[in-house]
């Protein structure tokens, strides 16, 4: 995955009219997005309609945004879009959108040694589905795509120290379960 400064770079050019800085971020991102709104939507035509407006959006718009982290900025936005469709499918409020709305892993999500047994395998990810579902989209976002706090709690409209705190929770009740086993 690029460095940040490159993202930024090529953010900053596609923000001046860069056809091609433009590409770029979506042939970088399109995976990472695809993978993440799997998680909230299970409807994979919405998914690709969503990340599609997505950029689409971005493209028009062009505002003047300063980000830290595209990575951030786009797995946010996608989610609000996710949620804005679910509304309005459902004329809910956001918040009964996202308590209806699981956050799902699967077993591909974690790369597990190959010196693991099956039976270790099976447990952490038997463990992860208990976490309730802010929990295992935290796990998720930090291990898996490998997010740091800032951008974690840009994604989840958390502050920092509430990041830090919400991964701790999951870390914890994931020993909990892992010890119960």
């Amino acid at each position: 995955m690029p460095t940040a400064s490159t993202d930024i770079e090529l953010w900053n050019a596609f923000k001046k009219g860069d056809q091609e800085s433009f590409g770029d971020l979506f042939r970088r991102y399109y995976p990472l997005l695809f993978q993440y709104g799997t998680k909230l939507c299970p409807d994979i035509n919405l998914l690709e309609d969503c990340i599609q407006e997505l950029f689409l959006d971005l493209w028009q718009s062009r505002s003047d945004v300063q980000l830290q982290s595209v990575k951030a900025y786009l797995l946010k936005a996608l989610k609000y879009k996710i949620f804005k469709i679910y509304r309005d499918k459902g004329k809910r409020s956001t918040s009964e959108v996202t308590d209806d709305m699981s956050f799902e892993i699967s077993h591909e999500n974690f790369l597990i040694s190959q010196n693991d047994s099956k039976e270790k395998t099976a447990q952490i990810i038997f463990a992860i589905q208990q976490l309730p579902d802010r929990q295992k989209e935290i796990v998720y976002l930090k291990l898996y795509q490998g997010l740091s706090y800032e951008e974690l709690s840009e994604v989840m409209q958390i502050n920092y120290q509430a990041s830090r705190n919400l991964f701790y929770q999951a870390v914890k009740s994931l020993r909990k379960l892992l010890v119960r086993e």
